[in-house]
Formats: structure tokens, sequence, C-alpha cells
């Protein structure tokens, strides 16, 4: 193995990288609007939720019901309605996120010792945001309830109760930036070693410059080393910079090794650098190249575990994810960062990058030298 000409081959391939505009914007640019992009906006936390009131009953008990909703900073009345279908048109176009409605008996219900009937009305077509506004609504009702029974029975009553002292480790907040801004690291670090490399071989088709390099005295595995060198490097920076971005930018807590989170990373890419390799090698032109990578990406990210949890997926698909790479790497980033575990807690996951890795890249590799040869 000649290390001259592999290092010939790396640098003419990062002189035909940066001198594209185009590839300069990939490379540098794009991850980290999309890191602000997914930092931002991937978020399930509800800060805000529109609410809109149908007081029927317009005493001091409804008012202080309403009071309750909107004391916590959460709820927004935004709308007084004095009509039941004008409530039901602003959830249908989307104006409200809920709504409720008192009837005009509610304060004699309350006073005569008996159950008043609340009506809440949710937009659930987003599920999980509705289940949340649901469980604040219950909080909210439970609180105004040991009010109202404090208010109309003052004796001192006494029993005993549990006290629980509820603590979140890891992530006392409960922040879902926490959560998805890791995830979205490893998710960067997949999209630049897929999509480059899937086009490095296409190129040189392209630019009808593979017939040159099929003469010349380089071996096959010199030629597949000195393309995947420049991506490796390449998505490494990118790995480290998005990192830094995640840690100073967003101050999500990074408790674990950064030597862990590298060897990681080389043996993710293992597996996103052999599947871009074989998709260079049966795809005719960039496009294509592109649209199969795109392929590989949507099942990868829907079955790793980054939004839903693969505890919800039928058994079946269960079984798929640990086909899938970004699964193993998405739970190293998620306890490096939040945890701090080390090799002795995820050395199950390293092995299955190896294992993944090692199987993917090798295949590559063997296509690719039918294709060279």
């Amino acid at each position: 193995m000649s290390w001259l000409r592999i290092r010939e081959l790396v640098r003419k391939e990062f002189i035909q990288l940066l001198s594209d505009r185009r590839n300069r914007a990939i490379m540098f640019i794009f991850p980290f609007i999309q890191m602000l992009i997914f930092g931002y906006v991937v978020n399930y936390d509800i800060t805000h939720i529109r609410m809109a009131a149908l007081d029927f009953s317009k005493t001091q008990e409804s008012r202080r019901l309403l009071d309750n909703f909107t004391g916590n900073r959460i709820f927004h009345i935004t709308h007084h309605m004095t009509d039941e279908r004008q409530m039901t048109e602003l959830l249908l176009r989307g104006k409200i996120d809920m709504g409720i409605k008192i009837d005009r008996d509610f304060a004699s219900v309350i006073r005569s010792g008996q159950t008043a009937p609340v009506q809440v009305l949710v937009d659930g077509s987003m599920s999980n945001m509705a289940s949340m506004r649901v469980a604040y609504t219950a909080s909210v009702l439970d609180k105004f309830n040991r009010e109202t029974l404090r208010a109309l029975y003052p004796m001192n009553m006494r029993y005993g109760k549990v006290d629980a002292r509820i603590r979140t480790w890891y992530n006392p907040n409960l922040n879902s930036r926490y959560f998805f801004v890791p995830g979205i690291v490893a998710f960067l670090v997949m999209l630049t070693s897929f999509i480059l490399t899937s086009i490095a071989i296409i190129r040189e088709k392209e630019d009808g410059t593979m017939e040159q390099l099929i003469v010349t005295p380089m071996k096959s595995y010199e030629f597949i080393i000195g393309k995947t060198i420049p991506f490796i490097i390449l998505s490494l920076l990118q790995m480290f910079a998005v990192t830094a971005v995640a840690v100073y930018w967003f101050e999500i807590p990074f408790m674990g090794s950064l030597f862990l989170l590298l060897i990681a990373t080389c043996l993710f890419m293992l597996s996103t650098l052999g599947i871009g390799l074989f998709i260079s090698t049966i795809a005719a032109t960039k496009q294509q190249a592109m649209m199969t990578a795109f392929f590989f990406i949507l099942p990868f990210f829907m079955l790793s575990g980054f939004v839903f949890p693969i505890s919800n997926m039928p058994e079946v698909v269960q079984w798929l994810t640990y086909l899938n790479p970004l699964r193993f790497f998405l739970v190293i980033i998620r306890n490096i960062f939040l945890k701090g575990v080390g090799f002795d807690v995820l050395w199950p996951q390293y092995l299955a990058l190896t294992i993944l890795g090692a199987i993917v890249f090798t295949g590559a590799i063997a296509r690719s030298k039918k294709r060279l040869d």
C-alpha cells in the first residue's frame, strides 16, 4: 500500500470539495443552520396554550376557576365566547388550542355540595401535544377542587398522607431540548457522511476521470481509503463543531468523555461511509445518488428512537431497528452527554456499531472492487 498515492488522492479530493461553493455550503453552513433550526423548533415543551372561555355562570366561582387557568402563565385566554358555535369554529380554524364551557348552574351546584360538570374541548389533531394540555388542565382543576373544598369546609382535617419528594435526574427541568439536541449531533454526522460519500465516486464518473484512475497503479483499496479519509475528517470536524454549539449555545450539559464520543463517531461512520460508497456504485448520476441517500436516511431517522420511542413500535419493527446503526449511536451520545456513563455501560452499543460497520464497510469495498477492476 502506497501512502503517497493515498495522500495525493486525499489532497485532490479536498481541492475538489473546497473549490465548489455548493460543497462548502453543505460542509460548513448547512450543519449550523440545521442545528439552530432543530434546536429551537424540535421542542415538546408547552409554554403557551391558547384558550377560549364560554362562561354562562358569570359568578365568583366561575371567575375563580378561570383565574386558576390564567394564573400559571401557560394558559392564555384569548377569546371570551358568548356562543358555543363560536368556540367550535375557533377550534376548527386552529385559532385556539382548547376551550372551556361553564354552565349557568355551576356556582349553585358547587355551593350545594354536589359535583358541577365543566366541558373542556381540546384540539386533538396533534395527539402528543393534546395529551399534555389535558394533563395540565387536570392539574388546574385539581387545584381548584382543593381550594373550593377548603373554602366550603374550613374545618381542620388532619389525616395521614404520602409526601412524595420527586427528583428528576440528568434533566431536572424536563427540558425536551436536552433530549433532542444530542440526537441532532448524530443526525448531522450521518447526513454529511451519507451525502458527500455517495457522490464521491459519481463525481469521478461524471467528470470523466474514473478511467484515468483505473489505469493508474493505484489499488482499489487505496482508492477507497483516499476517497473516504476526507469525509472522515470533515465529519469529525463537524461533530466537534456542532457539539460545541450544543454545549455553549444551547447549554446542554456534557457530562461524559469526549474521547468515547470520538470513538463512537468513528465506529458509526464505518456504517454511514459504507452505505455512501455502496450508493455511489449503484447510482449513475449525482441526482440518483442524492435520491438513494435520502431513501436510506428516512428509515434510519424513523427507526432510531430520535423522536418516537422504540418500545412503542410493533415487535417486528423493533427487531428491524437492530439493523440501524443510528439507534446505537443515539444511545451512546445521549448517555455521554447527560449521564456521563463510560464504556462499562455502553459496550453493547459499541460492539453493535463495530459489527454493523465492519459488515457494511467490507461489503461496500467488495462491490467497489468489482466496479474498479
